[in-house]
């Protein structure tokens, strides 16, 4: 059964092509900086928004139509197996991503759970074995269900943690079975709603014991995936521990699990946390620790994280523009699409069209940034800027040679200050340039 309406592989068609079931600049076989899109992207599908996403938001039911949707139970969970490999087929993506509760439905008790998921994991093995198709990280959905309402790794309930721990450690199972490349840690009820009832310094003493033995214990069945944590400010726990990049990566240092953990960035959280997607890619990657991301967007006019595809080109070049340059490019990490289609686009089909336009989105993003980079267009500026630092007391300071005393004296010399234009409305219609004719 095709649940997207028999469409045939997208294919690349160029940027003069009007054909809405053809991409317009994702080429996967065009080489950039000795890397194939295919490679440098690594697209992967959001199993959670692709298929068990039904259209609802927080004022109205589910407004999507889907061909598996007279299924229920067992029988829903493996129809969506299809679905999923139907789609990644279609789109030519190598990856998939999903939460372990996306996957299967919850039973009555933690073993029939657990037989539960161990049976679609089996089934989607097989079809990964005959179509080739890889999990680029699968994670534990730990927020959902009302057992989750204190949190999990930062829970009240000592019983509530140990579930989470099960949960964890079943998941941990199965990416190695399936030979996840990463594994995901996202806290979303990992925080608090209010001090007045909340031990803060238990919570993360407990949410950082949590991490550790979950990467014990992934050393102990030999799953070697990379860990990453997602940041995200708030929604749906008010104040949630991993804020933004710069919170987490502080979290990581002072429960000395920065070596084992990098970081999952989304553009839809850092715009939630009041950064732009650069901003939180770029602490990332100067601190050594850029994964993978979520490719998405949000809706300024709107309060809450609406996962809409990558359409603005503005962004993808700028996320692009620091992937290039983090050590190894996006490395075992990918670009996977946690977004969704609006509720009003009701079709299979949408869902289809939709990846078309964040596949696109990104491979233009990659060409204008491998181009800003090769020309040195904002590095030769950047370089002017500060080049303050490059003689004299400015090298002094670099070089840790400087102190108060001797910066004093330097002052007290009374030289002039020339203060440079930054030049930013140049260097935006430099970039604009690069956008429209890259």
């Amino acid at each position: 059964m095709s649940y997207f309406g028999n469409v045939d592989k997208i294919k690349y068609e160029g940027k003069e092509s009007t054909n809405p079931l053809a991409f317009k600049h994702y080429n996967p076989d065009q080489v950039i900086f000795g890397k194939t899109m295919r490679e440098h992207l690594r697209f992967a599908v959001a199993y959670w928004h692709s298929y068990t996403y039904g259209g609802s938001d927080p004022f109205g039911a589910n407004t999507l139509v889907r061909g598996y949707d007279k299924f229920t139970g067992m029988d829903l969970a493996k129809a969506r197996v299809e679905a999923n490999f139907e789609l990644l087929n279609i789109l030519g993506a190598d990856y998939f991503c999903f939460h372990d509760r996306d996957i299967a439905p919850e039973g009555a008790t933690l073993q029939e759970t657990n037989k539960n998921l161990d049976e679609i994991v089996a089934l989607i093995k097989s079809n990964m074995k005959t179509s080739g198709k890889k999990l680029l990280w699968n994670t534990a959905n730990m927020f959902t269900n009302p057992r989750f309402v204190h949190g999990a790794a930062t829970t009240n309930n000592a019983e509530v943690y140990a579930y989470a721990a099960a949960q964890v450690k079943k998941a941990l199972e199965h990416g190695k079975e399936l030979g996840s490349e990463n594994y995901v840690f996202w806290g979303g009820r990992e925080g608090y709603e209010s001090l007045l009832n909340t031990d803060m310094g238990l919570e993360l003493d407990n949410l950082a014991r949590f991490l550790h033995m979950a990467n014990d214990y992934a050393k102990e069945i030999g799953f070697d995936a990379q860990f990453l944590i997602e940041p995200k400010p708030k929604e749906p726990t008010k104040h949630q521990y991993d804020f933004d990049a710069a919170t987490t990566l502080s979290f990581l240092q002072k429960y000395d699990l920065a070596k084992t953990f990098k970081l999952n960035l989304e553009a839809n959280h850092a715009t939630l946390a009041g950064h732009t997607f650069e901003h939180e890619l770029r602490v990332a990657r100067i601190n050594g620790a850029l994964g993978s991301i979520d490719a998405n967007q949000g809706d300024c006019l709107l309060g809450w994280d609406t996962d809409e595809f990558p359409t603005d080109l503005y962004s993808t070049v700028l996320a692009m523009y620091e992937i290039l340059q983090n050590e190894n490019g996006i490395g075992r990490g990918g670009v996977n699409f946690d977004a969704k289609v609006r509720r009003t686009s009701v079709d299979p089909i949408d869902v289809v069209y939709s990846h078309i336009a964040g596949m696109d989105s990104f491979a233009r993003g990659l060409v204008v940034a491998s181009k800003l980079l090769e020309d040195r267009a904002l590095e030769n500026f950047i370089d002017d800027r500060y080049d303050s630092f490059k003689t004299g007391i400015g090298a002094d300071i670099v070089a840790g040679k400087a102190n108060f005393k001797t910066l004093e004296a330097y002052a007290l010399q009374n030289n002039p200050i020339v203060t440079k234009s930054g030049r930013v409305e140049v260097l935006r219609t430099v970039l604009n340039q690069y956008i429209l004719n890259a």
